[in-house]
């Protein structure tokens, strides 16, 4: 079931550096949202702070809360496997699992739960290669590795892997900047295709992309290089492209930033 999230006050931290400060968002369920800025300004640690991803790093940490449904997913009682779980993540760069097929990149995390069912397991990975768009290109090799397809297409397995196990929100980190002009739109076109299932939210350089699949925009940016970054603006993407509020978002929109 797709969720809505509620960040107040989240500050992430590695060591001693302060990396982003002080950003509080409203994200609707069943939505995309988009967040955009310059490099370091934060909006990628911001995003893998949202299934708990930053706690992986050495040193890092966050602050704040970030509510899913009305738990608070930083509490210490919480399981942060179980919020990577239920929060997906797709990367910049589409890594399938190199030496599994096809069929094992989807499943992976299910059988990582402990599914074994083999009729089970057919039936998630057609589901989750179907809702991916990508069942059709590979139905016939299955049993092929994942590796041996072409970039759009392993990045379409990865988003299969990902919401293969259920999640309620699909985190993306610039899933497109690896790819071709027609992967770039097949992938977006399913970003639209997925919001009717979960909570999406994506990490992007590219802002035609976000006015094409985003029905809310983030714009982050910091002060100057070492300094922490922070939401400045966040809105509705047509008003944000249009008429933002403030002068810093309407720079960097209009490529006058820096």
């Amino acid at each position: 079931m797709s969720k809505t999230i509620d960040a107040n006050n989240v500050s992430v931290h590695y060591g001693k550096f302060l990396a982003v400060e002080d950003v509080s968002m409203h994200i609707e369920k069943n939505s995309v949202t988009a967040f955009i800025g310059p490099s370091g300004c934060g909006k990628t640690t911001f995003l893998r702070a949202l299934n708990r991803m930053i706690e992986t790093i050495p040193g890092g940490r966050v602050d704040g809360s970030i509510i899913m449904n009305g738990i608070d997913i930083l509490d210490d009682d919480v399981d942060p496997v179980a919020v990577r779980r239920d929060v997906g993540m797709v990367f910049q760069r589409p890594n399938p699992f190199p030496t599994m097929s096809i069929f094992d990149n989807v499943v992976a995390g299910l059988k990582l739960n402990g599914e074994r069912n083999k009729a089970t397991l057919q039936e998630v990975a057609e589901e989750a290669l179907r809702s991916a768009n990508l069942w059709n290109e590979v139905k016939d090799r299955l049993d092929r590795p994942g590796a041996g397809l072409s970039g759009g297409q392993q990045q379409r397995l990865c988003i299969a892997r990902a919401i293969a196990v259920k999640p309620d929100v699909l985190l993306m980190d610039e899933p497109c900047s690896a790819l071709d002009p027609i992967s770039t739109l097949a992938i977006e076109d399913l970003i639209l295709e997925l919001k009717r299932e979960y909570t999406v939210a994506i990490v992007t350089h590219n802002m035609q992309q976000a006015s094409r699949v985003s029905d809310t925009t983030g714009f982050f940016t910091i002060a100057s290089v070492g300094e922490p970054g922070h939401l400045i603006e966040m809105g509705p993407t047509e008003k944000i492209f249009s008429t933002p509020l403030e002068q810093a978002t309407e720079d960097y929109i209009t490529g006058r930033f820096g």
